[in-house]
């Protein structure tokens, strides 16, 4: 009988693992065993198992189960399909008949038997290679981007047909809210490292100080709070893609360290003296013109030729009105689904009202515009007076502001606009962090 593929087992007593170890040599290809769960997404990354068997519990003390629940929710997070086997002591029965509702696929009680334990690990194994059969087209050509029938995103997406087959690395411009993220994992999924999952980094989130761990990652002792090794994210997207989002963010300080990474291909953790070789694709993004930073002393010159191989500017939204109608629809059909309501339309009205607006908050705010109207309305069809649309605000306007959030959004309108979009300019303008900003930015859709 051929062996299985890869098994990985997480087990925090050592002699199970040793046992299980000797016994599946001789069933799978390779047995890769953990202590702790800690490690097991990037694990999952590097080994591409066949299945997991995964313990109930690991806190000395605690045998609620809920930890082994949790990580079975943090693997599927990872590769959804990947079957997931419990492993369980026999009062614990219950609690993994809930695991199977929740993802995993079988459980095996403690103390096992040999043969059922085989037999079980080896069907879960098998279902791995019938998912890949019957459901691998349609993961690889599902896509979440709706390009529109404007001119110009059509263009768009000529331009990002030809390179996503490439490895060039490339750098995504555009307001808020036009949907950066959402392209960076279109070109993801049109590349041939669709297979993994690509790696997305908020830069506008990281603090300076956690910069060097989260982006190489760290050993054991190397500071303070490193308990264990930890991958970072470099590692976590080899043979994939990395997304650096808000990469105009970052500290001129730090963006040497992020040139020498990309220049050697290779990263060195944190405590470490050993360079680990990464073999990425780099996709950057941001809403900053960097040329402009680099006049002004604020990026690197060399790390934005590095980046920026292939430059694609998203247009906003209201310089492609021909797309807000069909998105909207887009977007009405998800919600009416996600809140359980039958489908509603729009009138004529409210179409047009949709069009006529500004949209400064791009794709982000059409959004929430929509999610609002899909939970507030209760007739079939949706009326334009339904839509209480923000426009821009003239100076009579903004006395009679009535809320404290419309006042703070105009403030960081106003602040936004007269440091040109420097976030950190803006930041300190308003007395605020770039954090805090960052977050008050989404919560309005700038």
């Amino acid at each position: 009988m051929s062996k299985s593929g890869t098994i990985i087992i997480v087990d925090d007593n050592k002699g199970v693992l040793t046992a299980l170890q000797i016994l599946l040599k001789n069933y799978f290809s390779k047995v890769v065993t953990l202590s702790s769960p800690v490690t097991l997404s990037s694990v999952i990354r590097e080994e591409a198992p066949e299945v997991i068997l995964l313990d109930m519990n690991f806190t000395s003390g605690i045998n609620t189960g809920n930890e082994g629940l949790f990580w079975l929710h943090e693997i599927k997070k990872v590769r959804p399909e990947l079957p997931v086997v419990l492993f369980t002591a026999y009062a614990d029965i219950e609690l993994a008949i809930r695991g199977i509702k929740e993802g995993a696929t079988d459980f095996i009680v403690k103390p096992w038997d040999n043969q059922k334990l085989v037999e079980t690990l080896q069907t879960a194994a098998a279902s791995t290679h019938n998912n890949k059969k019957t459901d691998g087209k349609e993961e690889t050509t599902h896509s979440p981007m709706y390009w529109g029938e404007s001119k110009v995103m059509q263009q768009l997406r000529a331009l990002i047909e030809k390179v996503a087959i490439t490895d060039a690395n490339i750098l995504i411009t555009g307001e808020n809210g036009t949907g950066k993220e959402m392209l960076a994992r279109e070109i993801h999924l049109l590349s041939n490292r669709k297979y993994k999952e690509m790696i997305a980094v908020d830069m506008g989130t990281i603090t300076e100080s956690l910069f060097e761990s989260e982006l190489f990652g760290h050993v054991k002792g190397s500071f303070t709070d490193a308990h264990t090794d930890r991958t970072g994210k470099f590692e976590a997207a080899d043979n994939s893609t990395l997304f650096l989002d808000e990469i105009g963010n970052l500290p001129y300080h730090l963006q040497a360290k992020l040139l020498t990474v990309l220049q050697r291909r290779s990263i060195v953790r944190v405590g470490s003296n050993t360079p680990i070789p990464i073999h990425i694709r780099l996709i950057c993004a941001t809403n900053r013109n960097l040329q402009e930073m680099v006049v002004k002393g604020e990026f690197r010159e060399d790390l934005l030729y590095r980046i920026n191989t292939i430059h694609v500017e998203i247009p906003p939204l209201r310089e492609r009105k021909e797309d807000i109608i069909p998105l909207a629809e887009r977007f009405m059909v998800r919600f009416c689904k996600q809140y359980d309501k039958t489908l509603m339309k729009f009138t004529p009205d409210a179409k047009d009202k949709l069009k006529a607006h500004l949209w400064y908050g791009n794709i982000r705010e059409l959004e929430h515009v929509i999610e609002k109207a899909v939970i507030i309305n209760d007739s079939p069809l949706v009326p334009a007076e339904l839509f209480q649309l923000s426009i821009p605000r003239t100076e009579s306007q903004e006395k009679s502001i009535s809320t404290l959030e419309e006042m703070e959004m105009q403030m960081i309108r106003k602040a936004l606009d007269a440091c040109a979009g420097n976030l950190s300019a803006v930041a300190a303008q308003l007395g605020i962090t770039r954090q805090t900003l960052y977050n008050k930015m989404k919560k309005f859709g700038l």
